[in-house]
């Protein structure tokens, strides 16, 4: 079941993120940073676990990031992945964001969404200043990819 996330999944979705982030396939996100955004959570619950996550965040006027997708590897290929960006695209549908787009090393995943790559170039110097703490930097081989939504 997809949902908004809640002060009590913090640790789960923690969980969920860092163990990408320990593979270099996502950045790390500390417990104070979770609860900071909490509000641009969602999460995929399977039997009362947090099995998936992924976060909506407001980048500008028109602009939205999807950021922090994780599903638990044995819920991969099950369209959790999927309902959690489709969540993210409805929500910035109603906040009036005309375009989404993500950093990701899983391109293909997002193209079957209807994302289109783009260069690096086209999105505001802003969203940059999460990757001056990534240790990729100014190395990261992520793809960005945009949604007109």
């Amino acid at each position: 079941m997809l949902r908004k996330a809640r002060i009590g999944d913090i640790k789960q979705i923690q969980s969920l993120i860092n163990s990408f982030a320990k593979k270099d396939l996502m950045l790390a996100r500390s417990l104070n940073e979770l609860y900071e955004n909490i509000r641009d959570f969602f999460v995929y619950e399977k039997k009362n676990k947090v099995v998936g996550c992924s976060a909506l965040h407001i980048s500008w006027e028109d602009l939205a990031e999807i950021k922090s997708l994780a599903v638990d590897k044995q819920y991969h290929n099950q369209g959790v992945g999927m309902a959690l960006v489709n969540g993210c695209i409805q929500e910035a549908r109603r906040l009036g964001a005309k375009r989404i787009f993500v950093l990701t090393y899983a391109a293909d995943f997002f193209k079957k969404a209807g994302f289109k790559k783009i260069s690096h170039h086209k999105l505001p110097h802003k969203i940059w200043a999460e990757c001056i703490n990534c240790p990729k930097f100014p190395d990261c081989q992520e793809v960005a990819l945009m949604k007109k939504l």
